[in-house]
């Protein structure tokens, strides 16, 4: 499998930020950390080890981002305020300096030609993220697997939502967008994934997919909505599994 390691400065954050790539071609997949993780933790985990064949076949091409959750989302104490704006800053990264980075990588030096669109994928707080992105920016984003993420900003903010928490918490967002939406039509056309389980460390999560899931039947949002049985639990042994299952299902 071929690994890339990359070290940058963004001038969102005003420090360098680390990012690794894994394979040499294929559909971009952006994967996010879970809550307070780093970049090599989906490797460290194994989750790559049930797709390797997609990956050194160069179908899938991985490019795992760092988080900074431990100074924003899991910051509790410290004012909301600028946590929010640091998480903002943090996006405005990803969006406009790595998503550039990710298209030069995978189109310009590898000769893919995959610029429509990138896939977002991580789990727990890593699927929080991942759909967060895609839902405002479904223009980057094309598709996204969230495994057990948590859609709402109250468990982490509590009631506290100014204008940036709301643009952050797709629930909220996405209830208040009107059926007719340009983004939702275009949620419409994207892959959209959602995994859960009911086992241990799950209940939370399972709250915000059925909830989201409403929003989605509502607006008449395509997606694919999958809640695993009473033994699946919030932990990497299942996300590997989910991951290898669904990976294959959107590409």
């Amino acid at each position: 499998m071929k690994k890339e390691y990359f070290k940058e400065y963004s001038k969102y954050l005003n420090r360098h930020m680390e990012f690794s790539v894994y394979g040499h071609s294929g559909q971009p997949f952006l994967v996010f950390p879970a809550q307070n993780g780093r970049y090599f933790d989906f490797e460290g985990f194994k989750m790559m080890d049930n797709v390797m064949d997609l990956i050194d076949n160069g179908i899938i091409q991985l490019f795992c981002c760092d988080s900074i959750d431990g100074e924003t989302w899991s910051a509790e104490g410290k004012e909301c305020y600028k946590r929010i704006q640091l998480h903002e800053q943090w996006f405005n990264y990803i969006v406009e300096e790595l998503v550039p980075r990710i298209f030069e990588i995978n189109y310009y030096e590898n000769g893919n030609n995959y610029t429509d669109g990138i896939i977002t994928t991580g789990c727990s707080m890593g699927g929080t993220h991942a759909a967060n992105f895609m839902f405002r920016r479904p223009d980057i984003f094309k598709g996204m697997i969230a495994l057990s993420g948590y859609y709402d900003s109250d468990i982490f903010f509590g009631n506290y939502c100014d204008d940036l928490v709301y643009k952050n918490a797709p629930i909220k967002y996405i209830q208040g967008m009107s059926y007719d939406h340009p983004y939702v039509d275009m949620y419409r056309k994207n892959k959209i994934i959602l995994c859960c389980g009911q086992g241990a460390w799950e209940d939370e999560m399972l709250r915000s997919i059925y909830k989201i899931k409403e929003l989605f039947e509502y607006k008449d949002i395509p997606a694919i909505v999958d809640v695993w049985g009473h033994d699946v639990n919030h932990d990497w042994d299942w996300w590997r599994k989910q991951f290898s299952y669904f990976v294959r299902k959107i590409v």
